[in-house]
């Protein structure tokens, strides 16, 4: 480059960052127009919900307007003593563990039984995942009806047999185990869909070179298609974890928390805490705690994912 064609550029470029550092100002605003919308809304609807909670879990604050003197970490220390608050956690633990295993394990059998080319793709897929898309109030009004140990389909079908009518909601026993076979029933589509778009993103020479290698069915099943479906395995577990820990809504509908408090949800007691026993105050610091125990399980749950990918 001769020195006035480089006397030409050099120009050339100086205002080209000139223009360049102008405009960031403009391109600033612009950027903040755009996140303005969601940050307020963050902002009202989460942040501010948040740390207002935080500061009523150290007050008396009633749902009456009485109260709202603070009082430091007494509600910490009532909540941690209290035995029904602990048997509302374990109960919450209790289903989690019910519910995630076979959400997982039959999701997948399901996905499979669709990858494997069954006519009408369609209406395997539709039936699967169709009961996902009730919402709570009518899933728990169909299962109600069918658990009815006077009218229900169940007792109905158990009567040809000469079996007595089972209290299904109404029995200790089996009360939770009901609860759990219809959250199954309701959610399990959102899982199936999640393994069958895994499952056909495995790449077909791998199944092709399988074949040539003579592997079967179920080798090729274990030594193939469960492998690669790792990560997403462990995603759906993640999620599923997290979803039955909050679990309420069906509960609440089919059983109140009953009988004699054997399903009543962590959520379901922060819930009457503080709506039925109008102690606004004790009720955030139980959601509070409940709250951490969260954030530990979905700890551990991202140290175990992390070790597996490294």
């Amino acid at each position: 480059m001769t020195t006035a064609t480089a006397r030409n550029v050099l120009p050339d470029t100086a205002a080209t960052v000139r223009a360049s550092r102008a405009g960031r100002p403009r391109d600033g605003l612009a950027g903040w127009a755009f996140i303005a919308p969601f940050g307020i809304l963050f902002i009202l609807f989460m942040l501010v919900p948040v740390l207002w909670g935080i500061y009523l879990s150290f007050t008396n604050q009633s749902l009456t307007g009485a109260g709202g003197d603070l009082i430091g970490l007494d509600n910490y220390a009532e909540a941690l003593g209290d035995a029904d608050m602990w048997r509302s956690m374990l109960n919450t633990v209790w289903f989690t563990v019910l519910s995630t295993i076979p959400l997982v394990v039959i999701s997948l059998a399901l996905a499979l039984l669709v990858n494997t080319g069954l006519p009408g793709q369609w209406l395997w897929r539709l039936s699967f995942f169709m009961p996902y898309l009730l919402a709570s109030t009518v899933v728990s009004l169909i299962w109600v009806w069918l658990y009815n140990p006077q009218l229900g389909l169940f007792n109905a079908i158990l009567g040809w047999f000469g079996v007595d009518p089972v209290t299904w909601l109404q029995d200790p026993n089996l009360a939770m185990l009901s609860v759990v076979v219809t959250t199954v029933w309701w959610t399990i589509g959102f899982n199936f869909l999640l393994y069958l778009a895994a499952l056909q993103n495995i790449p077909e020479h791998q199944y092709e070179a399988a074949s040539l290698d003579g592997a079967g069915r179920w080798r090729t099943l274990f030594s193939i298609t469960v492998p690669q479906l790792g990560s997403t395995t462990v995603m759906v577990v993640l999620l599923q974890i997290l979803a039955s820990l909050k679990v309420f809504d069906q509960i609440y509908q089919m059983t109140s928390g009953g009988p004699a408090g054997t399903t009543r949800s962590a959520i379901q007691y922060i819930f009457e805490s503080g709506f039925t026993g109008f102690r606004f105050g004790y009720s955030s610091a139980i959601s509070y705690i409940f709250f951490v125990l969260i954030i530990i399980v979905s700890v551990i749950q991202f140290r175990i994912t992390a070790r597996r990918s490294a």
